[in-house]
């Protein structure tokens, strides 16, 4: 039998081999590629480096590294009371009136048909309402905190409150204004705005004769909210020849509570409140108020006229909203601001009226009624009943230019101080240099 063969596949069965590895091609391409991922690095950490302040200060803008110099400046001339109230009448009432003065009538026949009702009070309440409203952005409550053991050992906790009103934006801080007294001795301070936010605050500088304090808060603390709902508050004039019978407003805590209102006019300017180195005018208001009253006073233009005192008011009137004229306070707000030491020189002097210079003879000046003991004025030679007239060429007439005067100058300045002395009844002219100091911020 004949033996088979086996057939042969029409298909011609082909091994795949891998492609030997190319180890040299392999590594150059590794090394090209890694090179290009670190030059890609570099210049994106180099682009990210270069832009990202641009972009950064763009989205979030940052607070200048100086700030600017604050200056409150003191009026030159003195006001009348006529160019601080506005009045304002409703053009029927005033046509009205007109009317029946053109006619030859009286003003009580033009208003007799228009009658008061208690409508017309609840309008007035809410206007008033309204505009205690408006001043509440310019206002701020600053709370002082510390801790301490008693007895026991045990943790106790303190703290105070008082008022204030926002100045001012020196580009790096928001300066706020307040009665430092009640919380000199608190550890940690903290200012709460309109918008409830609350942040750390600390004293820029303080006046120790006054106890007012300029508290400085950083601008990047203070949220956008903030910033949109505050106001920065504007200072008015107290220096009006007479300021009696204005209307005034009491904002802060003129209660001894946290936003009190009061509403009233000034009904006594005439009083003036002598510390070292300066006076100050005391307005009396008809408020009935705390004798742990703090803020401000503004009048009906969103203006401040004063900052809320304690502690000056004559007895039986303890409880009556009094404060410090704004006008005589500029010249040591500006330099609390700008954070400047308080020179000293160390007296205490009073205006002379002309009526008593004509009847007395003593010069035009500041008449020093005490000297403090070991002042530089006292160590120079400066005396009672001396009567100053210049300080380094500057004429003074009065306690204004005195001060003013004095805070153009820094701590161990040496200034020549012209005063009238009375000898054998006749006043002679003594020039006597004196070497000013300044006070420690305690």
């Amino acid at each position: 039998m004949q033996e088979k063969k086996p057939q042969q596949s029409d298909f011609m069965i082909e091994k795949i081999k891998d492609r030997p590895i190319n180890k040299k091609k392999l590594l150059r391409r590794t090394v090209i590629t890694a090179a290009m991922a670190v030059i890609f690095g570099l210049i994106a950490c180099l682009t990210f480096l270069l832009l990202e302040p641009v972009f950064s200060k763009w989205l979030y803008p940052q607070p200048q590294e100086e700030p600017i110099y604050i200056e409150f400046p003191e009026e030159t001339e003195e006001m009348l009371p006529g160019d601080m109230i506005v009045e304002e009448t409703t053009p029927d009432i005033q046509q009205e009136v007109e009317n029946v003065l053109e006619e030859g009538g009286q003003i009580e026949e033009a208003l007799s048909g228009w009658e008061l009702n208690k409508d017309n009070y609840s309008q007035l309440y809410a206007a008033m309402s309204n505009y205690k409203k408006e001043l509440d952005s310019s206002m701020v409550l600053v709370t002082g905190t510390s801790s301490g053991t008693d007895v026991f050992n045990d943790t106790t906790y303190s703290s105070g409150q008082v008022s204030g009103v926002i100045l001012a934006d020196n580009g790096v801080e928001l300066l706020i204004l307040a009665d430092r007294t009640p919380i000199m001795e608190m550890d940690s301070l903290s200012v709460t705005f309109c918008s409830n936010q609350t942040v750390p605050t600390y004293v820029k500088q303080y006046d120790s004769e006054t106890g007012l304090a300029i508290f400085a808060v950083p601008l990047q603390t203070i949220t956008r909210q903030t910033t949109d709902k505050m106001t920065i508050a504007e200072l008015g004039s107290s220096n009006f020849a007479n300021l009696v019978g204005i209307p005034v407003v009491a904002m802060g805590s003129p209660m001894g509570v946290s936003n009190s209102v009061g509403y009233g006019i000034i009904n006594a300017s005439g009083k003036v409140w002598s510390v070292t180195d300066a006076n100050y005018k005391l307005l009396l208001t008809d408020i009935y108020g705390s004798q742990n009253a703090s803020g401000v006073l503004f009048n009906y233009d969103n203006k401040v006229l004063g900052i809320i005192t304690t502690g000056k008011n004559d007895k039986g009137m303890e409880n009556l909203v009094t404060a410090l004229g704004i006008s005589e306070l500029k010249k040591v707000i500006t330099r609390m601001s700008n954070a400047k030491p308080e020179i000293y020189m160390g007296i205490t002097g009073m205006d002379m009226s002309e009526e008593i210079r004509e009847a007395t003879g003593v010069p035009l000046g500041v008449y020093v009624t005490d000297v403090i003991m070991d002042s530089p004025a006292m160590l120079a030679g400066i005396q009672k009943g001396d009567v100053v007239v210049s300080m380094n060429d500057l004429s003074i007439s009065g306690m204004s230019d005195y001060t003013l005067a004095l805070l153009q100058h820094e701590p161990e300045d040496e200034v020549t101080v012209i005063v009238e002395r009375a000898v054998q009844e006749e006043y002679k002219q003594i020039e006597i240099i004196v070497t000013l100091t300044g006070k420690e911020l305690k």
